[in-house]
């Protein structure tokens, strides 16, 4: 039987869009027809790839009785507000991470979408990777004895690629936009329901005021913590534990090195660099979209699991287990879509009404532990977390 397609808007054709450009190209399930944004040449790729309708704005989008979903990848500060008036027009919502910039626009975004009976999912974060269901899976089966531990690391050159202003100061920096692919992959590890944050983060860069780095200790029930570790300055680059394939999955080379440093030392105009960088943009590059050219799973760093009787490591390919007596990989077929699972997820919700897993409870749980980091970090204190969901409580 053959499945109908979900009709999509897209509001914001920026980075996250660019990123996401692979999955609404090649995922059978999905229609592109609209794309909103302020940017005339934007939208009129938009137009030329997919035969889809440009709108500059939201309101116009949601006119459109075509769009039955909208995927908002607008800034992040726009997040709770463009979700809100989607929903009330009648649209089912997928919105990048991070979910919103306060737990109250959390909130509010999940009494929107409930209200008008709407579905709400918020993605892309690394927790939708096939490698990290496999680990759930694996620690779920108890084959390998309880969890105890999780470790998760990532260096990245985050703070020397071109940034919008509001993305840098005190309501950017890598807690908002890098920090929710940890939680989340941690959270749903460990069953979901985090107690407690200690955390430390580092500014060093005076010409870029913002948090580049952190260190985070998250304990869950039953004696299981999660240590959680990003720096975004651009030295040491850990995909280089990935045997250098780069976060989307796609191959990396070392002799690359520095390159985001270089390309940033003589930039007059940081925004309009970003733009054209972007979508529609005269230095846009074209992802590699056509089948066959991604080959490895995306990933966010090295990630540890640790049971009783086995270490767990997700990889690009697969899983490395180191068991008791062996160390042994278990391989995962390629992904026949990139971020397919995010599309699989929000489809589910939408056409067949099965609940979500990165729903708004979900997702402003995950929310909470990054704004605990913050305030762990500004006060020197642990933080009780107080509005967390358990993984069977978010998945039931």
């Amino acid at each position: 039987m053959n499945k109908r397609k979900l009709r999509i808007g897209a509001v914001g054709l920026g980075r996250a869009f660019s990123l996401m450009l692979p999955t609404f190209v090649r995922h059978p399930l999905v229609e592109m027809v609209a794309g909103a944004d302020p940017r005339a040449d934007a939208r009129a790729k938009f137009t030329t790839d997919f035969g889809g309708k440009g709108y500059e704005n939201i309101a116009q989008l949601c006119a459109d009785p075509n769009v039955e979903a909208v995927y908002v990848s607008t800034p992040h500060e726009l997040h709770a507000e463009q979700v809100c008036y989607a929903a009330s027009k009648g649209k089912h919502v997928l919105v990048e991470k991070p979910m919103a910039l306060t737990l109250e626009d959390c909130a509010a975004m999940n009494e929107a979408t409930r209200k008008a009976g709407v579905a709400l999912v918020v993605g892309h974060s690394h927790s939708f990777d096939a490698p990290i269901a496999k680990t759930r899976e694996m620690i779920a089966s108890g084959a390998y004895g309880k969890l105890r531990m999780i470790h998760s690391l990532n260096y990245t050159d985050w703070l020397y690629r071109p940034r919008r202003p509001e993305e840098l100061g005190d309501s950017g920096g890598v807690l908002f936009n890098q920090a929710p692919h940890q939680v989340d992959v941690a959270r749903l590890l460990a069953g979901g329901d985090a107690k407690t944050v200690r955390a430390m983060a580092g500014d060093w860069d005076s010409k870029r005021p913002t948090t580049v780095a952190y260190s985070a200790l998250v304990t869950f029930g039953d004696g299981v913590f999660a240590s959680l570790t990003y720096s975004g300055f651009a030295h040491f680059d850990s995909d280089e534990f990935m045997n250098w394939t780069g976060e989307g999955g796609q191959p990396k080379s070392a002799a690359n090195y520095g390159a985001a440093r270089r390309a940033m030392a003589n930039v007059n105009d940081e925004v309009a660099m970003k733009n054209a960088r972007n979508y529609g943009g005269a230095g846009f590059n074209e992802p590699r979209s056509a089948p066959g050219l991604e080959t490895k799973h995306p990933h966010f760093g090295l990630v540890v699991a640790s049971c009783d009787h086995a270490d767990l490591r997700p990889t690009t390919d697969g899983m490395m287990v180191y068991g008791d007596g062996e160390a042994k990989f278990e391989p995962l077929a390629p992904p026949a879509v990139p971020r397919g699972e995010v599309i699989d997820e929000f489809y589910a919700a939408v056409v067949e009404g099965k609940k979500p897993l990165h729903d708004g409870a979900w997702s402003l749980a995950t929310m909470e532990v990054c704004l605990a980091m913050r305030e762990s970090a500004r006060e020197q204190k642990e933080v009780v977390l107080k509005q967390q969901v358990a993984l069977a409580q978010a998945s039931s």
